[in-house]
């Protein structure tokens, strides 16, 4: 007997006959003498829904009440879920992270979680239930309602597999494993039979949508074993599983293109060539709770500086205001923004032994005669800026190029 937790996203319980659906696939690993904690999304488009509400009442909703709001989609699903399992003859329980409890801190909207309580799941688990529980939210200390962000149920699948000590989290969703590219824009993609956390880490930071990137951060510190699957049909799906599981041979140079359509770049120009300016402009970025990506920094021939760097997209606006305002401060010259880029990224371990790695990308690039704007790397990663128009365009040349087109699959 083994214990799985297994989360099903929006899509795989958007309908009541698709949340019926789960529910017999849950029964089959009952039969199977397994015991299941199911962590389930909302259903597919409700949450967008419900923000689309809270926008019809404020212009910038308040960040505690979103929580309320938005938490109310999952709830609806845990239950519809337990009913499913019941009338199929289940013994079910659901939970709402609250009433689990899943201690988060008190950052509405972009919550972290601090601690799980097991106990109830555990005497629900040794009574044969399955245990059903709300993604993607919890409580803080003052028992207000908290959210994780867009995609965290998958974080609160893996958090709850390592609280339980399960034997695998499986995550259910409408794709069948881990690509090489988005299938979408490379038909000649490929599933990958397993992944480094390492790898699917960089990943999922750099815009693979397949898993939120606190899950996989959360199943790799505490070595939590981690498969994504379909729930629409059969297979193995995708190991993530540590580097060292690897064999030198069979590390590929490049395991993946990543991308991320959600960039925008900000440009402070004529900055003053003193110590600490740097950090005044990042520093009021990051106390508004943007996030920075990529930042370069240039020195033009009147000695001022250039300081590029990139946000998430829909903080765009907010950054450029701060921006300006910093700019009239120091004493800098103008503010630019730019919300029609794109990063694409190459992602691999192998790329730890092999050399010209980037000569191939920058290559593959150039003969597309695109240009790059920004660069950053890792030990395992390069990642480029360029205009978003390019973005398949670039994304096809770099898969042929490091010849991911002609991966076999392994069965």
């Amino acid at each position: 007997m083994s214990l799985f937790v297994q989360k099903f996203g929006g899509t795989s319980v958007g309908t009541t006959e698709k949340i019926k659906s789960v529910a017999k696939k849950i029964a089959g690993f009952r039969d199977d003498g397994h015991d299941i904690v199911a962590v389930v999304s909302a259903m597919s488009g409700e949450t967008n829904r419900l923000i689309g509400l809270a926008h019809e009442m404020q212009k910038v909703p308040d960040a505690r009440e979103m929580d309320v709001l938005v938490s109310t989609g999952e709830q609806v699903t845990i239950a519809l879920l337990c009913m499913a399992l019941k009338d199929l003859g289940y013994e079910a329980r659901s939970y709402t992270g609250g009433q689990v409890k899943i201690l988060t801190d008190d950052s509405h909207t972009k919550a972290r979680i601090q601690e799980i309580d097991i106990e109830k799941m555990s005497a629900d688990l040794n009574k044969g239930r399955v245990v059903v529980v709300a993604g993607f939210q919890g409580v803080d200390e003052e028992d207000n309602i908290t959210t994780l962000g867009r995609g965290g149920s998958d974080t609160t699948g893996v958090a709850l597999a390592a609280a339980l000590k399960a034997d695998e989290c499986q995550i259910y969703t409408d794709v069948d494993g881990v690509y090489t590219t988005d299938p979408r824009v490379v038909e000649s993609a490929r599933r990958l039979e397993r992944i480094t956390f390492e790898e699917m880490l960089e990943m999922a930071s750099l815009g693979s949508k397949v898993l939120q990137i606190r899950s996989v951060e959360f199943a790799g510190k505490y070595n939590v074993p981690l498969r994504v699957l379909s729930t629409f049909k059969d297979g193995t799906g995708t190991l993530i599983t540590l580097d060292e599981e690897y064999s030198d041979m069979e590390q590929p140079v490049v395991s993946g293109i990543a991308f991320n359509r959600d960039e925008a770049k900000l440009s402070i120009l004529g900055i003053p060539d003193s110590p600490g300016v740097a950090y005044k402009i990042l520093s009021a970025i990051g106390e508004a709770n943007i996030e920075i990506d990529v930042i370069v920094q240039n020195i033009a021939a009147d000695q001022s500086n250039d300081l590029t760097f990139t946000v998430h997209r829909n903080d765009v606006e907010k950054a450029e205001h701060i921006l300006k305002n910093v700019a009239t401060d120091i004493g800098a010259r103008e503010v630019r923004a730019d919300d029609k880029i794109t990063k694409v990224s190459i992602v691999g371990v192998g790329m730890r032994s092999h050399a010209g790695v980037a000569s191939t990308m920058f290559s593959a690039l150039a003969e597309e005669n695109i240009n790059i704007q920004m660069i950053t790397t890792s030990e395992i990663k390069i990642s480029v800026i360029i205009d978003e128009k390019y973005l398949e365009l670039a994304v096809r040349a770099l898969h042929t190029a490091f010849g991911l087109d002609n991966t076999i699959e392994e069965s």
